[in-house]
C-alpha cells in the first residue's frame, strides 16, 4: 500500500460508503466482519478514522473491489450523488439499485478520466447547444430537435441508424453498456469536466438498449445539467422532460419522412398495411413492435389504439415476427461493456509500461489472459494498419469516370 498515509481521508471515506452499498452489505455486517463495533465502523466511514491497511485489505475482498480502487487520490464523481439523494430520500423503490449502477457508472467515469491523465488525452466533443423548449407542444419540438441532430449528425433524413451507440460516441459522449436491475434501464450524468455519460442495462434486448441510448440523449438536449434515473417501467404521469426524451427517441429512430416512405411503399404495393407489415417495419428501424406502433399512431398512418388491439391479442412479438419470416435482429453495433476509444486508451497505457498487467484487467473489467488477447487484437490491427501502403495518393480531385474510359 504505496503512500497510503497520503490518500485524502474524506475520499477515502466516500468511496468506502459508495463499495459498502453498491455490495449490499449493511454497517452492522461490515464492523462484525471487522471485529469492531459499529460506531467506530461509523467513525471511519464519516473519515474521522484512518482505517489501518489490513481493515482496508479485509473490506476490499468483502465489498468484492480492487484495493488500488479505495486508495485512488482522485476524489469520486460527486455529480450524481445529490440527485440520487433526492430520489432515495423520496423513498423510490429500488433504491438499493439505483445506489449499485451509480456506483457502476462512477468507477467507469473515475477510471477514463485517470486513463486519460496517464496518457495525456482529452475527448474531442461536437457536442450540439442545449435546446431550450418553446411554447407549444412539447413531442413537436422534440420531432424538430430529432430533425435537426440527424442533419448535424449527417445521418440523413430517412434510413434507420444502426450504429447509434458508435455515431454518439463520436462526437464525444461515453456509453457504457453494463447489466443492471430489471427495473432499471439506464443512467445519465453530464460531468463538465469530462463530458457525457450514459450507461444502459445490458440485459434488455438490442431494441431496448437502442431505445435507452436515444432517449438518454434526449435529456441531454433539454436538461444537460439535470443527472437522472430511467426505468424500465413507464411512469403513470410523465414530466415534461420525460415526454420531450420519449419524443426524441422515436423520431432519431423513427424518422417522419423515412417512416412514411416505407408505408406508402408497402400500401402501394399490397393495397393494404398489415400486421406482419409492422413487424418488418419495425426491424428495418431496430425498435420494438411497440415503438413502432405508437410511430404509426402518432403519424396519423394507422388507427389510433392499434397497439392496445395488439396487446391484448396476447400473442407473444416473437411468434409474430416467426411468423412474419424475421431472424433474430443482427447486432450491428457495439455491445461492449465501455466506448472505443478507453479500450484503446487502456491498452496503449499498457504498451507503454504506465501499467501493469493486473491493472489492465482491472480496467477492462476481465481476467488478465482475456487483457492479454485485447492488446494483441488491438497492436495487431495497428500494425496491419500501419504496413499496408497505398499504390497510389488518392486526392479529392481524382477522377472515377477516366478510370472506367479507359
Amino acid at each position: 500500500m504505496n503512500n497510503y498515509e497520503s490518500v485524502e481521508l474524506n475520499g477515502l471515506a466516500e468511496r468506502l460508503v459508495a463499495a459498502r452499498k453498491a455490495a449490499n452489505v449493511t454497517q452492522e455486517s461490515a464492523a462484525l466482519h471487522l471485529e469492531m463495533s459499529r460506531p467506530t465502523f461509523i467513525s471511519m466511514e464519516k473519515g474521522l478514522r484512518r482505517p489501518k491497511p489490513d481493515e482496508l485489505a479485509k473490506l476490499a475482498a468483502l465489498y468484492q473491489v480492487q484495493l488500488n480502487i479505495l486508495l485512488r487520490q482522485e476524489p469520486k464523481s460527486q455529480t450524481l450523488r445529490p440527485h440520487l439523494r433526492i430520489v432515495l430520500e423520496g423513498g423510490t423503490d429500488g433504491s438499493k439499485e439505483i445506489e449499485a449502477a451509480a456506483t457502476v457508472l462512477e468507477n467507469y467515469i473515475d477510471d477514463y478520466r485517470q486513463l486519460e491523465k496517464l496518457m495525456g488525452s482529452n475527448a474531442a466533443s461536437n457536442y450540439p447547444p442545449v435546446v431550450r423548449r418553446p411554447t407549444g407542444p412539447v413531442e413537436r419540438f422534440a420531432e424538430h430537435c430529432a430533425q435537426e441532430e440527424r442533419a448535424r449528425l449527417d445521418l440523413g433524413a430517412h434510413q434507420p441508424i444502426y450504429t447509434l451507440r458508435n455515431t454518439l460516441e463520436e462526437s464525444g459522449i461515453s456509453i457504457f453498456i453494463e447489466p443492471l436491475d430489471s427495473s432499471l434501464a439506464g443512467l445519465y450524468v453530464f460531468e463538465p469536466n469530462f463530458g457525457y455519460c450514459i450507461l444502459v442495462n445490458r440485459q434488455h434486448p438490442r431494441e431496448r438498449r437502442r431505445w435507452t441510448i436515444a432517449h438518454e440523449y434526449g435529456h441531454f438536449l433539454l436538461e444537460r445539467d439535470r443527472p437522472g434515473i430511467d426505468f424500465s417501467k413507464p411512469m403513470q404521469r410523465k414530466p415534461e422532460g420525460e415526454r420531450f426524451a420519449d419524443a426524441f427517441a422515436a423520431a432519431l429512430l423513427m424518422p417522419e419522412a423515412g417512416v412514411q416512405r416505407r408505408y406508402y411503399e408497402e400500401v402501394e404495393r399490397s393495397g393494404d398495411f398489415k400486421v406482419g407489415d409492422l413487424c418488418r417495419m419495425a426491424e428495418y428501424f431496430g425498435v420494438s413492435l411497440m415503438a413502432m406502433t405508437l410511430r404509426l399512431e402518432f403519424l396519423a398512418l394507422i388507427q389510433k389504439g392499434s397497439w392496445d388491439r395488439v396487446s391484448l391479442s396476447r400473442v407473444p412479438v416473437r411468434s409474430l415476427k416467426q411468423e412474419a419470416g424475421i431472424q433474430a435482429g443482427e447486432e450491428f453495433d457495439s455491445v461492449e461493456a465501455f466506448p472505443l476509444r478507453y479500450k484503446h486508451l487502456a491498452v496503449e497505457a499498457f504498451v507503454e509500461e504506465k501499467i501493469t498487467e493486473g491493472q489492465l484487467a482491472r480496467f477492462l473489467r476481465c481476467p488478465r489472459i482475456k487483457a492479454r488477447e485485447i492488446v494483441q487484437e488491438i497492436t495487431e490491427a495497428n500494425d496491419g494498419a500501419d504496413s499496408t501502403a497505398a499504390p497510389f495518393r488518392l486526392t479529392l480531385t481524382h477522377s472515377l469516370l477516366s478510370e472506367v474510359a479507359r
